[in-house]
């Protein structure tokens, strides 16, 4: 997909998920297993055949943007998104300002929506039908386009920036980070914020997820409704969220004697190439990420799943996997982190990134969260009731996302 220039390391990483906000709360959780699934309380519920979603739990606005900018008028994942980018650049211990401030080089932010605004379009949606047209707030129209996330990070970095958007459902969260490590490794920029955010439990997009089958109505145990490839598994449970990551160039960021993560090494982004055989496309950008990072099935340590909970996309995967790895397939370690996080759409992708980055810190593999009884015809090393210690170097990580859009990234242990 690209040639190998400048080496791409991410140095920071912020994260706010419905099983914790921060590194430490996100990872423990996942290593516990423990569900940040529950009732829906962000609207009233009643009527409605799924009632539970994966909820940023605490999350204030005002502990990270100050009133002055009217934060209140901005979408809930535009908050989530600059809330997770401040926590990104504290963990990289990486002052902009000092780093890159000429207006012919700026700092790009790329970021991954999947639904945008929908709580400010549903806000709209009420009032129009209410009161009328002339109930419409002027700042809904800035508030409500894709691209107001990745501006608004833009606007307040107080850096020259280049924002934009990317938008290929669950997909878009990954795509935006590959988008920002070419540019860094084709030497346009030696710095860049990438990362997603999706909030979209509004009472329109949770019935359209429940009616198109794709939110458990497991109601009454919300904790364990995200069942990724369990046998009893229903479907997936929707959830909101935001993951960013500070990407950089290897010798700029040893220059400032950062403390890289890990390494990007290789990606492939693709959209089924047949409608009626669905996954073909995951498969592709398996092969595409590991040609691009120079490296065989068998140089793989742990997939880290994409892996919803929903019966026939899990099954598609593990389908895929066994493709690509042929007579590796079975020994290599499987987990998604969805039991406990939910599908956050867009910032799924991030956020498997930055648990696969603990993942290489600690040796540690998670479990997948609920997956007590294996589906039928599930012959491969799903990590199930507890974490994995385990030497790991390389880490295959996998999403797909609704219309067929699949993306696979590598990510290695850095050696200098």
């Amino acid at each position: 997909m690209y040639k190998r220039r400048n080496r791409v390391v991410i140095t920071g990483m912020g994260v706010l998920a419905p099983n914790g906000t921060g590194l430490e709360a996100f990872w423990q959780s996942i290593l516990d297993g423990r569900s940040g699934i529950g009732p829906i309380t962000l609207f009233d519920t009643t009527g409605y055949k799924s009632r539970i979603a994966g909820e940023v739990k605490g999350f204030n606005v005002l502990d990270y943007i100050p009133r002055s900018e009217k934060p209140r008028r901005l979408a809930r994942n535009t908050q989530m998104a600059f809330a997770a980018t401040r926590d990104a650049l504290a963990d990289a211990q990486l002052d902009l300002g000092a780093e890159r401030d000429s207006p012919a080089n700026p700092v790009p932010v790329v970021l991954g929506v999947g639904t945008s605004a929908m709580d400010i379009l549903q806000v709209g949606f009420d009032s129009l039908r209410d009161h009328g047209p002339t109930s419409i707030k002027p700042f809904a129209v800035g508030a409500c386009a894709p691209q107001a996330a990745a501006s608004f990070v833009g606007k307040m970095l107080g850096v020259p920036t280049r924002a934009f958007t990317l938008s290929s459902t669950c997909v878009g969260g990954l795509d935006a980070i590959a988008t920002a490590a070419t540019l860094i490794r084709t030497g346009e920029s030696d710095i860049a914020i990438a990362g997603g955010a999706d909030a979209p439990i509004t009472p329109l997009a949770i019935a359209s997820f429940t009616t198109a089958g794709l939110s458990s109505i497991r109601n009454n145990d919300p904790a364990r409704a995200s069942r990724p490839f369990d046998r009893n598994r229903d479907s997936g449970v929707i959830s909101e969220g935001a993951a960013v990551l500070v990407l950089e160039n290897l010798d700029h960021a040893i220059a400032r004697g950062a403390k890289p993560y890990l390494e990007m090494t290789g990606y492939g982004s693709q959209s089924d190439p047949d409608p009626d055989a669905p996954g073909g496309g995951l498969e592709n950008t398996m092969s595409a990420a590991l040609a691009n990072a120079d490296c065989l099935p068998a140089d793989i340590d742990y997939i880290c799943a994409y892996g919803p909970g929903h019966p026939i996309f899990d099954e598609i995967e593990l389908s895929m996997i066994k493709r690509v790895f042929g007579k590796h397939a079975a020994s290599v370690p499987i987990s998604s982190i969805k039991g406990v996080t939910g599908n956050p759409l867009a910032a799924a992708g991030p956020m498997q990134l930055v648990s696969s980055a603990l993942s290489l810190t600690h040796n540690l593999i998670p479990p997948t969260a609920n997956c007590e009884d294996l589906d039928d015809g599930c012959d491969l090393d799903v990590v199930m009731a507890k974490s994995r210690r385990v030497k790991l170097n390389r880490i295959l990580i996998n999403v797909r996302g609704l219309g067929g859009g699949s993306c696979s990234l590598i990510v290695e242990r850095l050696s200098r």
